[in-house]
């Protein structure tokens, strides 16, 4: 709920392997980002979709729709989770296509037509997922190179270990040198790909520096990271953001 004037009121279930969102209330500028960090949260925790309702939001400003792009935008790479809007009303489905929402976001005028539209591939592009909770200290930094390579010999994924304890290392030093947070780390396998993520409870976004050292230029370790990843990113959440990279059979090392 927010703290402002306008509120959104949200229940979350799950329905068929996906995450169902029904948001009742006012959607504007107050209530956005509460909206969109909901529905970014959902669809980091792997379900098979996200489906909002959104039947029963009150929409002043159509603009405010946009809401749903910008969702799945920040999600559209990692975890590439579908984004589904279901409205029962004919008008609101209308406002949202003519705002341009439905070129990113399906939208479906039942809840069952939406799971019955849902496309799983996951039998075409099997994904394999490893979450461990890490201690503020150190010493993380050692342990969580030791379960990524752990992870990958049981995927048979070893010619990636090199490149991926790489990178795990700069995403978990960064939570430990600028945030108070204790890291989450997120190994993902799908397909030729792999995704390393790492959770924390700050708010600032993970931004790359290069800054000048003692010998010369130093270089962050996010820049390491941008050199050696496919993609990465960071992902604002509820509880602050997911820092992650994408990797590929080209950054092996």
């Amino acid at each position: 709920m927010s703290n402002s004037g306008s509120t959104i009121a949200l229940t979350r279930r799950t329905l068929d392997r996906a995450s169902v969102l029904t948001a009742v209330g006012k959607l504007d500028s107050t209530t956005y980002r509460e909206l969109r960090d909901a529905v970014i949260k959902s669809a980091l925790d792997e379900p098979s979709a996200v489906i909002v309702d959104v039947a029963a939001l009150e929409v002043p400003s159509e603009s405010a729709w946009s809401v749903f792009t910008s969702a799945r935008w920040h999600v559209s790479v990692w975890p590439d989770i579908p984004v589904i809007l279901v409205c029962r009303h004919q008008w609101g489905r209308d406002a949202i296509a003519r705002n341009g929402i439905t070129r990113y976001v399906a939208m479906y005028p039942t809840l069952e037509s939406a799971v019955e539209g849902i496309h799983d591939d996951s039998a075409d592009t099997p994904r394999r997922r490893a979450r461990a909770q890490l201690p503020a200290v150190h010493s993380s930094m050692s342990r969580a190179r030791r379960l990524v390579a752990e992870w990958l010999q049981a995927w048979s994924r070893s010619e990636m270990i090199a490149v991926a304890t790489l990178i795990v290392d700069v995403l978990v030093e960064n939570v430990l040198e600028h945030t108070q947070s204790a890291p989450s780390l997120i190994v993902e396998s799908r397909g030729t790909t792999l995704t390393i993520a790492v959770e924390d409870t700050s708010r600032a976004a993970a931004t790359r520096r290069e800054h000048p050292g003692h010998g010369g230029d130093t270089t962050s370790g996010l820049a390491v990271l941008a050199a050696v990843s496919r993609t990465w990113g960071s992902t604002p959440t509820s509880t602050g953001k997911t820092v992650w990279a994408v990797i590929g059979p080209e950054s092996s090392l």
